[in-house]
């Protein structure tokens, strides 16, 4: 089978493609359409409608768009072609801004334009016309056959038990989860009443699971959410938590997130050890980032609720937290510090904190390293350590080198609070000793020099 290169030529002011490979044979972009060329041909409308351009474009958001149909400028499909008297072709605004910045020139050749005339080109336009209404077309009639499955299964649900209802719900979860068009459709046909029912004391994981998995896609309201905080309901979702897969623990950490954001949602929901004990272990799950993520996130907004900040300290989260530090990436790392700081503001919390041996060293190492955001974290935490036990910490303080991240924080771009925090922070430290000694403790004589 040959193999076909695509090219443009121009003859009298119509652009024409050049399929060389076989019989080098040259086809006008008519024939192109007639003949289906890029997949041209057919389509217009959609319910006898005339479709709109502009928005067909937006919808469809493809990545595929044949090159032809790019303005150069803009690097956007071409919704209104114009030629220049060098052949090339662009999107008419873009032509007109670039000429407007006094530019009389080619801006693909850089040639000088012996006319400043620019020529509408239709056949290009019709081209990409028919190029994206048949795959506009095409959407919304695979759009149409979703949205009848999910009625399908919807319909289904309320009939079926055992592994037909599982079967069921594994495919509605894939098809929410895929097209974003039927997520509507499901909760204007009662889809969420129907799912969340399926949620009790005696359901099997496999079905929790799913259901889990669709509700977390679904645009919730203030009843369905209260409906959802039914403690059997909340008593499974942890058990899932801790036993599910990693995207079931992950779409459960969501779906809690999404009922603590109902104005209703009462602290002792989360006020649970299994619940927490399950979140700390998919935080320390170093095979899946994402979990860690989500882990955190919710762990940071359980943290603030100041009647559940105790039980996650003990639990132990202070030091597995204080461990994981060196090796999270920069958005883990800001949650599990934020998260740390907010428990500093306990007085179990600092004493768990001071009792970690590396909560000091690994601390001053984020010093100034991954954002001001976490600059401050770690500043606000290191300040409650030290004032708890000036003494025995500013002296580990100095020795992890603290004295010297504070100077530097001082004498850098970071927010007058941050820098007065680090000034105060310094003065404490020193308090024990004299000049000479501290200088000599925190090795800053180059520094100072």
């Amino acid at each position: 089978m040959p193999m076909f290169q695509l090219s443009t030529r121009k003859w009298d002011g119509d652009v024409r493609f050049d399929i060389s490979g076989g019989g080098g044979h040259v086809l006008d972009l008519e024939t192109a359409v007639k003949d289906g060329l890029l997949g041209g041909g057919g389509g217009g409308c959609v319910g006898g409608e005339k479709l709109d351009l502009k928005k067909m474009i937006e919808e469809l958001d493809l990545s595929d768009v044949p090159s032809v149909f790019i303005c150069p400028i803009s690097l956007e499909p071409m919704q209104d072609p114009v030629t220049l008297c060098t052949g090339q072709t662009y999107e008419r605004s873009n032509i007109l801004k670039w000429f407007s910045l006094g530019h009389f020139t080619c801006p693909t050749t850089m040639q000088e334009l012996w006319d400043d005339s620019i020529t509408p080109n239709m056949t290009l336009y019709h081209l990409i016309y028919s190029w994206f209404s048949q795959r506009y077309s095409l959407m919304k009639k695979r759009s149409e056959d979703v949205q009848g499955r999910v009625s399908e299964l919807l319909a289904t649900l309320k009939k079926v038990k055992g592994q037909a209802r599982v079967q069921a719900l594994k495919e509605l979860q894939q098809v929410v989860a895929a097209h974003a068009s039927v997520r509507k459709t499901v909760v204007m046909e009662g889809g969420v009443t129907l799912i969340s029912s399926l949620l009790g004391p005696f359901t099997t994981h496999a079905v929790g699971s799913a259901v889990i998995g669709i509700l977390v896609n679904l645009t919730l309201d203030s009843e369905s959410k209260i409906n959802l905080m039914q403690p059997a309901r909340i008593s499974l979702m942890v058990d899932i938590l801790n036993e599910g897969s990693i995207e079931t623990k992950i779409n459960c950490t969501r779906l809690i997130e999404m009922l603590m954001d109902e104005k209703d949602f009462r602290s002792e929901i989360v006020s649970s050890l299994s619940l927490l004990v399950g979140l700390l272990r998919l935080v320390k799950d170093k095979r899946h980032p994402n979990g860690t993520l989500a882990g955190l996130g919710l762990l940071k907004m359980i943290c603030l609720h100041e009647q559940v900040r105790n039980l996650v300290v003990s639990i132990g989260a202070v030091p597995q937290l204080i461990e994981l530090l060196p090796n999270l990436n920069p958005d883990c790392l800001e949650l599990a510090l934020f998260i740390l700081d907010t428990l500093s503001t306990l007085p179990e919390g600092r004493s768990a904190l001071k009792d970690c041996p590396n909560t000091t060293p690994n601390l001053v190492r984020l010093l100034m390293r991954v954002s001001e955001s976490c600059t401050e974290y770690a500043l606000s935490i290191l300040w409650a350590v030290c004032k708890l036990a000036p003494e025995e910490c500013s002296s580990l303080a100095l020795e992890a080198g603290l004295a010297a991240k504070l100077l530097l924080v001082i004498q850098s771009g970071c927010n007058p609070a941050l820098k007065q925090r680090s000034a105060e922070l310094l003065k404490l430290c020193s308090l024990n000793y004299t000049a000479a000694i501290f200088i000599s403790k925190c090795k800053l004589t180059r520094t100072i020099e």
